[in-house]
């Protein structure tokens, strides 16, 4: 492998010189391991609900080859990325006998995945399993995909909560009458009648612009399942049985006291991804939003979502072994640090930008906006930076995804910031990526889409 920090690159981030792509260090492994002539096949199936099955192909080193231990992060980096964009509770293997032994053990107690596969466990509510099977005995694909969204007759509610501001907004036969952004403070709020309490003032208040209530929408970090929260780091601080008791139902409560209208609840990644497909009239798009964290969603070519977890935030992009941690996983170079808030902060003291430590992270962000706006170029570099780590990323994110459209949405992308971020992205892909450039376009909505788009979007998920 490239011992050398980005010699290989073609554009390197200003201010993240040890920035190390896996979409370039996976290429970099798999020309070497079929120049080797000792390249063996790997299959990996990942099973999720309703029998469903995404399997993946590859190759790695022979196990008698000088460089087999390089299978180890290959095949580990690539489990996780596959486990967190479709979700899964049961891993197979067909390969090296090494390669499922070191899988198993690090999704295994104490192993360095323990969170993936508790995490996991809970969402499907299923024992986490690494299992071991030749590539007859593989299970066989299947995935299920469903329209979603678009319905725009009615007096609608569509509410986005994030993790540093909730957004709401009342629809009536598609028109927004009224949109309101207020700040809130979700991830640290350990008592659940807190967030009820602001969703429930949202909903009011766009209520209270509108003839009637017919339905509402929501747009919400996390996993849902039947509009129940299984998962999500909104409420990371309530104790889990207090979870279990107020929050897993948190939004039929809101529906039931607006008369028990119907209510449709969905990640924001989804939200975004039909937000791009409502804007732009087309199919094959990823939104990804940057906010408190990383959301993302995906449309097909035939405009459904794929009921896959589209889990970015945990997503690895970046192999140096000196880049930041994510608190919650523990894990270090996932998309969480990249494009989110938390990648503002965390580039700012290189950029020479002083940020006050007590400040809640969205203050952190406004300073850095603010600046930006100035025309201050260490706030710039910033943005830059985040653009580069995008279009290296874009590349890897279109192995798994088939990709016409990007649409960035996110406090991240609001004023000059966005911009700045979109044109270092398509950079990389026009340098480095040149078949991909001219296939993928990325979006920026207007400034008003962009703070609001989601919660129009998710206005438009219940069908009357």
């Amino acid at each position: 492998m490239n011992e050398g920090k980005n010699a290989f690159l073609k554009k390197v981030p200003v201010l993240d010189p040890g920035f190390r792509p896996l979409i370039m260090e996976n290429r970099t492994f798999l020309k070497e391991v079929r120049e080797s002539d000792k390249a063996r096949p790997v299959t990996i199936a990942v099973e999720r609900e309703q029998g469903q099955v995404s399997v993946y192909r590859t190759e790695v080193f022979s196990e008698d080859y000088p460089m087999s231990a390089a299978n180890q992060w290959y095949i580990e980096r690539l489990i996780k990325t596959v486990l967190w964009l479709k979700g899964g509770w049961k891993v197979t293997i067909a390969g090296p006998e090494s390669v499922y032994s070191y899988i198993k053990k690090a999704y295994g107690p104490g192993g360095i995945r323990t969170f993936d596969a508790e995490f996991m466990s809970r969402v499907y509510e299923k024992h986490f399993t690494v299992e071991y099977a030749t590539a007859e005995n593989m299970p066989a694909a299947f995935e299920k995909a469903e329209p979603i969204g678009g319905n725009l007759k009615g007096c609608r509610i569509g509410f986005d909560a994030g993790g540093s501001d909730r957004k709401v907004a009342a629809v009536i036969d598609g028109k927004v009458v009224f949109s309101e952004e207020v700040v809130w403070h979700p991830k640290i709020q350990s008592d659940p009648d807190y967030h009820f309490q602001e969703i429930q003032a949202a909903i009011q208040k766009a209520a209270g612009y509108l003839p009637r209530v017919d339905a509402i929408g929501v747009s919400s970090a996390g996993i849902y399942v039947n509009n129940r929260t299984m998962v999500a780091s909104l409420f990371i601080k309530v104790p889990l049985d207090l979870f279990d008791q107020k929050i897993k139902d948190i939004y039929l409560r809101v529906a039931a006291e607006q008369g028990g209208v119907p209510i449709e609840v969905r990640n924001d990644g989804d939200v975004s991804a039909l937000a791009g497909a409502m804007s732009l009239k087309d199919t094959n798009i990823l939104g990804i939003a940057m906010g408190t964290s990383e959301a993302a969603g995906y449309i097909d070519g035939q405009g459904r979502i794929t009921g896959c977890l589209n889990e970015l935030a945990f997503v690895p992009v970046d192999l140096n072994p000196e880049a930041m941690v994510d608190e919650w996983s523990e894990d270090s170079g996932c998309g969480v640090k990249y494009f989110s808030q938390d990648a503002v902060i965390k580039l700012a003291p290189a950029a020479g930008i002083t940020l006050d430590p007590e400040s809640a992270p969205a203050e952190k962000l406004k300073i850095v906006q603010e600046l930006m706006s100035a025309g201050d170029e260490r706030a710039r570099k910033i943005y830059e930076t985040i653009g580069c780590y995008l279009g290296y990323s874009l590349a890897y994110y279109a192995e798994f995804y088939d990709l016409k459209h990007v649409l960035l949405l996110g406090r991240v992308t609001s004023g000059e910031g966005g911009g700045i971020i979109l044109e270092n992205a398509q950079e990389v892909l026009e340098l480095e990526f040149p078949e991909l450039s001219g296939k993928i376009k990325i979006h920026l909505p207007d400034e008003s889409n962009r703070r609001v788009g989601q919660a129009i979007a998710a206005a438009s998920l219940p069908v009357l």
